[in-house]
């Protein structure tokens, strides 16, 4: 039994997220265009890749958000952005010298739905003139609930999505209020109407715990009125706050913020709530129901993880497009810059808009699986790997057999120490993180 000390301790402790390994603190300009292109020529031809879009831009500023993004009302730069962002697409694709197979696309961001639909059918067009599409490819895109319109939701259904994810976060008005983000129950019921009637099959909810104002019953109530669209899949994140980083969070109230004993429980009063209803947790965060595919890896551990979160994808490859966009290749990552005005001047330019990345090393690649599997699964095989994990056996956290481990049961809202325990680059990182849980 683990005290509520130790896991108190343990749950403020300031950790990294783990979509990937090495995280991003730790890319470096070694990695340049010039490497990229090699490595983009070095791609398997009949190995399919995903593809992920990075819209940089929202109409208005959620002061909670922790994305690369841009608050803009404004047609002409999203619009110009978009096209610059087609034309990547197409360097990147004379870069690899063929067409690659597409098993996996995602639109994220930012916003998508602050494009026009002439500005997804741009940028669709590009993809389809330089990639094959699986038949069975999923196609997701991120919707914020108030700037979708019936046209937009028709263009990216024309464009392949088969998949939305809609931010709701709380539909708490007063917690709404403290994060910039006033939208009602049925500005998201109309967005959920208008995908559905446009042939979207499959639906995801955002949700938030950790918000300024936000109490247990509040998040309980937000699920409750979630439900009632019944989404395909919940998505359940604590908020970030880090103000150093993102100087629009400095305009919400500390002193409103949840501490860390009421964010554990809005989390585990929310996965109560979600189980309860039948829907199963997978990993950290995600909830779908048992006959979802998501479950189905997660039950026969094949179960990813990535920048996008939990998913199964199983491609090795994923190739970024936009600005910041991460790619991850056989060899190591690549992203974009960050800047949006860098970003376009490299490609209007004619280059690739990379600008730093990480190649991997043999240690990497190990570190990096077993934090995937601690991730998806509660468990890893660590033989060949040195960890200080006495401390963690010692205080209950987690239990070894052999060169297994696993984390107890309760324990698993601090799965992100236990893989912190075998980042070999986290002690000497300067890079600020948030809290476990």
């Amino acid at each position: 039994m683990i005290s509520p000390e130790t896991f108190a301790r343990y749950a403020a402790m300031r950790v990294p997220r783990y979509t990937s390994y090495p995280t991003p603190p730790h890319f470096s300009a070694a990695v340049d265009e010039t490497e990229y292109r090699s490595w983009l020529r070095a791609l398997p031809p009949d190995e399919p890749v995903s593809i992920y879009l990075h819209i940089p831009f929202c109409r208005d500023m959620c002061w909670y958000c922790g994305c690369h993004t841009t608050a803009s009302r404004r047609r002409a730069p999203v619009s110009r952005n978009a096209a610059i962002l087609a034309r990547e697409i197409e360097l990147v694709a004379t870069a690899v010298g063929r067409k690659l197979t597409a098993a996996h696309l995602h639109w994220g961001g930012g916003s998508p739905t602050s494009l026009a639909p002439d500005d997804v059918a741009l940028i669709h067009g590009a993809l389809k003139r330089t990639f094959e599409f699986d038949p069975m490819a999923e196609g997701a895109v991120e919707i914020d609930p108030r700037t979708l319109t019936p046209e937009l939701a028709g263009a990216f259904a024309r464009a392949g999505v088969n998949r939305a994810s809609l931010g709701v976060q709380s539909l708490d008005p007063r917690v709404q209020a403290a994060i910039n983000r006033i939208q009602d129950f049925d500005t998201v019921a109309a967005a959920v109407r208008m995908l559905r009637e446009r042939g979207v099959p499959a639906i995801n909810f955002d949700l938030i715990y950790g918000l300024p104002f936000q109490t247990v019953q509040s998040c309980l109530d937000t699920v409750e009125q979630a439900l009632r669209l019944q989404p395909d899949r919940l998505a359940v994140f604590g908020y970030a706050h880090v103000p150093e980083f993102k100087a629009h969070q400095r305009k919400i109230d500390e002193a409103a913020l949840p501490g860390p004993a009421e964010r554990h429980e809005q989390a585990e009063s929310i996965a109560r709530a979600l189980t309860a209803r039948g829907y199963r947790q997978i990993g950290l965060d995600h909830f779908a129901p048992p006959g979802d595919s998501l479950a189905a890896a997660a039950e026969a551990g094949t179960l990813h993880r990535n920048f996008q979160g939990y998913t199964t994808d199983p491609c090795r490859t994923l190739i970024g497009f936009g600005v910041s966009a991460i790619g991850r290749l056989p060899q190591g990552f690549v992203q974009n810059a960050t800047r949006i005005p860098d970003y376009e001047r490299r490609v209007a330019g004619g280059h690739l808009a990379t600008v730093r990345g990480y190649r991997l090393d043999s240690d990497d690649r190990r570190r990096a699986r077993v934090i995937e599997q601690l991730m998806c699964d509660y468990r890893a095989d660590v033989s060949g790997l040195e960890a200080p994990l006495e401390k963690l056996e010692s205080e209950g956290i987690i239990r070894r057999s052999g060169n297994l481990i696993e984390l107890v049961e309760e324990a698993r809202p601090l799965v992100r120490v236990v893989a912190a325990a075998f980042d070999a680059k986290l002690p000497a990182s300067t890079a600020r993180h948030v809290t476990a849980v």
